[in-house]
């Protein structure tokens, strides 16, 4: 850094200690100017946890979130990928209803429902793929831009214009002692910093038609997926309802039970089915009995990390429902890697990675803030 730099450095340090320790007071900006601040970072905050309740609401499973946020949108536009990149519930349901319809067979009439069960859950997987996409491209994209881009930019603004007004009150309080030159350069200098970031707050302001505009889409999506939801589930209904009629209609079958065929028990004194007992069967107790029904302790967990790095200890067995997460038993120890949300943490145990919910764990070095 220059000489120039540091002496402004100074000059800001300088001036915000006076401020805060000996109640000096700073230049006063506008209330136009102040309530246009107030508006952008309401905006902010608003933007940044759509954003993340969005993305929740459309995948509840942390796995599957992680990898919406990191889904081109643009590459499933132009066909490259076939979904998402992670399973939908209504899939994954889809495909157990259809493996277990073929295993029960054709002539069975729960086989059958589950079967016509299964490819209407396999579709609405399909439909539930084209949702994320759509929001992921009209709403959710939009508005990470307008983080990344806009809403940067003007903290940007505000921060540069924050210090050319520590620079130009300092050099107010030394008026005299310094060249009038110096003091009108720090006053336009301030001066150019407010209109910039004023204007950048204004066009934001202005131009949220854009935003209304992303909700409207994100709204439309939804709508035409549960249009087409409640299509594939009305055919379903229709398909289910007139199995049931045609089970009721069909006349039923007795069941006939087939003649029993002659046992053989063999000779009387064997009386055991013609093995005779040996002397060296183990010899059952009730006290044996007793310690074989028992549950062996279960050994404690090898994976104990140090402790200086972050880490928890399971209170509780935790099995997992879906693809990505981590499974664990109470007492296991297990390394925290990164913390998706309020709710669930990422960790790993025996090697293994994954997510698991935080109700589940006491939390023994935390992560890194």
């Amino acid at each position: 850094m220059s000489v120039a730099g540091l002496k402004k450095q100074f000059y800001k340090a300088s001036q915000l200690v006076s401020e805060k320790v000996g109640g000096a007071e700073g230049t006063k900006l506008d209330d136009d100017f102040k309530e246009m601040e107030k508006k952008v970072d309401v905006t902010s905050k608003a933007v940044t946890e759509v954003l993340a309740r969005t993305i929740e609401y459309l995948q509840p499973n942390p796995a599957s979130r992680a990898k919406l946020t990191m889904l081109n949108t643009v590459s499933k536009i132009r066909g490259q990928v076939k979904n998402p990149g992670y399973p939908q519930s209504e899939g994954l349901l889809g495909e157990c209803m259809l493996r277990h319809g073929k295993e029960l067979g054709g002539e069975s009439n729960f086989g059958d429902a589950l079967l016509d069960a299964g490819e209407s859950m396999k579709r609405l997987a399909e439909v539930k793929d084209s949702l994320d996409i759509e929001v992921k491209q009209n709403f959710i994209d939009p508005l990470q831009n307008l983080c990344d881009k806009d809403l940067k930019e003007i903290q940007h603004h505000l921060k540069k214009l924050e210090g050319r007004r520590l620079d130009f009150d300092y050099k107010k309080k030394r008026q005299g002692k310094i060249a009038d030159e110096e003091l009108r350069q720090a006053m336009e200098k301030f001066e150019e910093s407010k209109e910039v970031a004023e204007t950048s707050m204004h066009n934001l302001l202005e131009t949220d038609i854009e935003q209304v505009s992303q909700l409207s889409a994100l709204v439309d999506a939804q709508l035409d997926y549960h249009r087409q939801a409640v299509q594939i589930l009305d055919e379903l209904a229709d398909k289910l309802k007139r199995r049931m009629r045609d089970a009721s209609n069909r006349p039923k079958r007795e069941y006939k039970p087939r003649p029993r065929e002659p046992f053989d028990l063999g000779e009387p004194e064997q009386a055991n089915g013609g093995f005779p007992c040996t002397s060296t069967a183990p010899k059952i107790t009730a006290s044996s009995s007793f310690r074989s029904s028992e549950k062996p302790a279960r050994a404690p967990s090898r994976s104990m990390p140090p402790l200086d790095q972050p880490s928890c200890k399971a209170l509780y067995d935790f099995e997992p429902e879906n693809a990505g997460e981590l499974g664990f038993r109470e007492g296991d120890i297990i390394t925290l890697t990164n913390q998706i949300d309020e709710n669930w943490y990422e960790g790993m145990l025996h090697g293994q990675s994954g997510f698991f919910p935080l109700s589940y764990v006491d939390v023994l070095v935390p992560l890194p803030q």
